[in-house]
């Protein structure tokens, strides 16, 4: 019993350790987006957003500091007048109680800090850069295609698990072989193809081809779509459903996780594109989600290192949410499927 204990606790220690790896980028970006230039550039640098303590005496701000006593406690003074050998400091407690002399080098002392998040960083970015225009060219491109791609794969997806036809798995096959063709290879020739026709400098050569199904989403939902028995498809057709009924009445509320999944990871990739856009959309800022118009922020306030991760943030924010709303169904989604049926 001790023996599984251990082993659990083991186990416990090795998750935590490496979900803690994973969230202290997360963790950095925050703590820079919530500092100031000085307190990123300070010799004395700390991974939460501190300032020096002050207080305000006779009108004038004084620097608190941590001055040890004679009983080895040590307090946080303010100085009021610094002296070589000799400071005169006050209890910013008790600042009626008069002057504290304390003998030795001030500058020997440390500071006292103070939590101080900038969270006028992110009203900065929020104003600094055209959020509400490229949340919203990222929402239309992300909802549109998430549309296009899910129906489409699912409409094919429905096709190979349900329907025998000649040639299905050599077609199936190579349906899946393009997963690992690279997209360098198509680059040129699909660009080309788009700049002939007319469409480069507008949405179209991102949201046509996402309504023309993807082989991974393919294999996942068919995977899914396979479990499901097809008994109740025999039950709709004798009560006189046909194809596209049975699909949508009785395999689409059964493969509910599958399909949150297909567009969650869809809708992620859509969100973060950055090359599709950068390339089709150059010089349409208009046009252009927040994937591009940030690495353009970026450019422009490089030394403002506070203010990229505050946009950065702001822009991670629908993910984030939509993610921990749908991860139940989108983790149940990926683990069904996953299985071998």
């Amino acid at each position: 019993m001790k023996n599984e204990n251990g082993k659990r606790a083991a186990v416990t220690l090795l998750t935590v350790g490496i979900l803690a790896a994973f969230l202290m980028p997360l963790a950095y970006g925050v703590s820079m987006s919530l500092k100031t230039k000085e307190q990123i550039a300070s010799l004395s640098p700390s991974p939460f957003p501190r300032s020096p303590q002050t207080f305000e005496y006779s009108g004038k701000a004084c620097d608190v500091l941590n001055v040890p006593g004679d009983d080895g406690t040590v307090r946080r003074l303010a100085i009021v007048r610094k002296g070589r050998e000799s400071s005169s400091f006050v209890d910013p407690q008790a600042p009626s109680a008069g002057l504290i002399e304390w003998a030795g080098s001030w500058r020997t002392l440390e500071p006292a800090w103070k939590l101080d998040p900038q969270w006028g960083n992110f009203r900065k970015a929020w104003q600094a850069v055209s959020f509400l225009k490229l949340l919203k060219n990222t929402a239309l491109y992300a909802v549109i295609t998430t549309v296009g791609t899910v129906l489409s794969s699912l409409l094919v997806a429905y096709g190979f698990a349900r329907y025998s036809f000649p040639g299905k798995r050599a077609f199936f096959i190579v349906l899946i072989s393009t997963i690992i063709l690279p997209s360098a290879v198509t680059l040129i020739p699909t660009y080309s193809m788009f700049f002939k026709i007319g469409w480069v400098g507008t949405w179209l050569p991102l949201m046509v081809p996402p309504f023309f199904a993807n082989a991974y989403n393919v294999f996942l939902l068919r995977q899914f779509i396979m479990g499901i028995p097809r008994e109740m498809d025999e039950a709709a057709r004798i009560d006189g459903a046909g194809p596209v009924r049975t699909l949508f009445a009785v395999i689409v509320p059964q493969a509910v996780p599958a399909i949150i999944s297909v567009s969650l990871f869809h809708f992620f990739f859509a969100w973060n594109d950055f090359f599709g856009p950068l390339i089709y959309l150059a010089g349409k800022p208009d046009l252009q989600p927040i994937s591009v118009g940030l690495a353009t922020f970026n450019n422009m306030y490089t030394s403002e290192g506070h203010l990229i991760q505050a946009s950065s943030l702001i822009a991670c924010a629908v993910p984030f949410v939509i993610f921990f709303a749908a991860q139940r169904f989108f983790m149940q989604g990926v683990v069904v499927t996953g299985v071998d049926k």
